[in-house]
């Protein structure tokens, strides 16, 4: 039995073009679930996933009461962690035998409050607009706005998560064999003040970057990171692009991908493979358990491994 992180992408949730209501999340939840639940029963399993459109969803609400109304995205990411941690809970306790237990876990990461990347918001969050009401939501609202495919959404800053504050408990629920839900969204983000203590800030961790350092912190054998392409492909959107099936960290870094899709993946999944040895994943859901025998998806491993991970 294999230590596994599983991060689910926002699709787990809310597949691009859907409304994000509760049904249809419920619904999506549900079909993750099922996959999860598979794994479940080979592995020890610890589940991260994301929060984009709910967390913007949250945002662009508490726009609507005056000032005093309004809360913070680390208020409102740790909303959206608890909200999407009890319907991925409640959907896995309701496929898995009764001794199998879960718990989902509000997780604080702390970040350097000197991260350039608070003067440079590139996160992603809330739903996406054409260009014109972008442009007009952001004079308006004071957000900054970038292109997202086709169209454009709001960015806040991206910090990189530097510890887990919650680190110990989730290896205390894990040693019991306890599936965890947490970092849900990245993590609540948060900043250590002079004086030592912890304060919550204004920005979205991303959720790949949380999961390589939450594997890593954990001592994962495996990440997976589970999204709406079957693998990772080489020049993608071209008429010669090719998936990438089984690769080593070196040769990956020497290609280039989508900064606000595939970019961060693949960033994250060389990391924890260089840093532990381990092996790291990037496929569909649907494909969770091929991806861990090496049958699926897009395969990283050490630049020095000559056996595969599965057969370990």
């Amino acid at each position: 039995m294999k230590r596994v992180v599983v991060a689910l992408g926002g699709n787990a949730l809310l597949r691009r073009g859907e409304a994000l209501t509760m049904a249809i999340q419920e619904r999506n939840v549900g079909v993750a679930a099922e996959v999860l639940a598979r794994v479940a029963q080979e592995h020890e399993l610890v589940i991260t996933h994301g929060n984009g459109p709910q967390v913007g969803l949250l945002a662009l609400q508490s726009l609507t009461g005056n000032g005093d109304q309004s809360f913070p995205l680390d208020v409102l990411g740790a909303e959206t962690e608890g909200m999407i941690g009890y319907l991925i809970e409640q959907e896995l306790v309701n496929r898995l035998p009764k001794q199998r237990r879960c718990a989902t876990l509000l997780t604080q990461i702390e970040v350097d409050a000197e991260d350039p990347a608070f003067r440079h918001p590139t996160k992603p969050i809330g739903p996406v607009y054409d260009r014109a009401e972008a442009q007009r939501l952001g004079a308006q609202r004071g957000w900054s706005i970038a292109p997202d495919g086709d169209f454009f959404r709001r960015v806040v800053p991206s910090p990189r998560p530097q510890s887990i504050l919650e680190i110990g408990v989730i290896e205390l629920l894990v040693e019991q064999q306890v599936i965890v839900i947490c970092a849900g969204g990245g993590g609540i983000p948060v900043v250590r003040r002079e004086d030592g203590k912890i304060i919550g800030v204004e920005a979205v961790i991303d959720k790949d970057s949380a999961s390589s350092l939450l594997a890593r912190e954990l001592g994962a054998d495996a990440l997976v990171m589970l999204t709406d392409v079957e693998a990772v492909y080489q020049d993608w959107g071209e008429a010669n692009a090719r998936a990438l099936r089984r690769i080593s960290t070196q040769a990956l870094r020497q290609l280039t991908f989508a900064t606000g899709s595939m970019a961060p993946k693949v960033a994250a999944a060389c990391e924890f493979v260089e840093q532990t040895g381990g092996f790291a994943g990037i496929g569909q859901l649907k494909d969770a358990s091929a991806i861990l025998s090496g049958k699926g998806g897009t395969v990283i491993t050490p630049d020095t491994i000559d056996t595969q991970w599965w057969d370990q």
